[in-house]
């Protein structure tokens, strides 16, 4: 006798895989430290377009601005890096992406 497709449903797990699992045994998770604001914690105000240097570190080797995420700015700041770099490419202090 086939079966029909509501029995289907019956048998399967709750959950739906295995992968939850794995994320919450303790072998597999790990707690990162949050990335801290260079800014901040240098308290500071403004960020010039004209100090490549500095803004160089936040522009990857081809040309493009890194997120947040990766760098670990603020919001706050990681605006003015990108105004910073934009308006450094205009006048061909850094590369264009």
């Amino acid at each position: 006798m086939p079966r029909e497709k509501s029995d289907r449903k019956s048998d399967r797990k709750s959950g739906g895989g295995g992968r939850s699992d794995r994320r919450e045994d303790k072998k597999y998770f790990r707690k990162t430290r949050r990335k801290v604001c260079g800014f901040c914690v240098d308290k500071v105000i403004m960020i010039d377009y004209k100090d490549v240097g500095k803004i160089r570190k936040f522009v990857n080797e081809k040309g493009k601005i890194l997120s947040r995420r990766i760098t670990g700015n603020c919001a706050k700041h990681q605006r003015m890096i990108t105004s910073a770099v934009k308006r450094a490419r205009v006048i061909a202090l850094l590369p264009c992406s």
